[in-house]
């Protein structure tokens, strides 16, 4: 819960953070933070001792605290299980209905699930565009990533 109170747009001077008690809408972002990232009942439990997706959708719900229009994701699911991708997924899903997402990832199974559009990049530049179906049998892409 500090995380996310930590992240939450706020006055953060020291005396003032000292004597500030948790105004009512600050109270109910954070309960529906955390609702939407599902760890509620992970309230009183100390970041470092998280699972590894844990932690990471810790980290979305700090920027869940500040309302962004635009969630910018980097491999939000390197290194997790498959239950933790998945939840993962849904939390996209859940996440795409009010804010914008770009997510940069190389789990074409995650990006299947999560994706209406992909770009795909190469030398910094726009190689495709399209469903996933659609960049995966664009030549130039099959050319540029498996080196036919």
């Amino acid at each position: 819960m500090d995380n996310l109170l930590l992240a939450a747009p706020k006055d953060k001077r020291v005396v003032k953070s000292l004597f500030n008690k948790l105004d009512a809408d600050t109270r109910d972002t954070l309960d529906a933070t955390l609702q939407q990232i599902r760890l509620t009942d992970k309230i009183n439990k100390p970041a470092g001792l998280l699972s590894h997706g844990q932690k990471q959708w810790l980290e979305i719900g700090m920027l869940l605290m500040q309302s962004p229009k635009l969630i910018l994701l980097d491999e939000p699911v390197a290194g997790m299980t498959d239950a933790e991708t998945e939840h993962t997924a849904e939390l996209c899903l859940r996440l795409k209905k009010n804010h914008t997402l770009v997510v940069v990832e190389h789990d074409m199974t995650f990006i299947d699930a999560i994706s209406e559009k992909v770009t795909v990049l190469a030398q910094g530049a726009i190689l495709a565009e399209g469903t996933l179906a659609e960049v995966q049998a664009n030549e130039a892409v099959i050319e540029s990533y498996l080196g036919r």
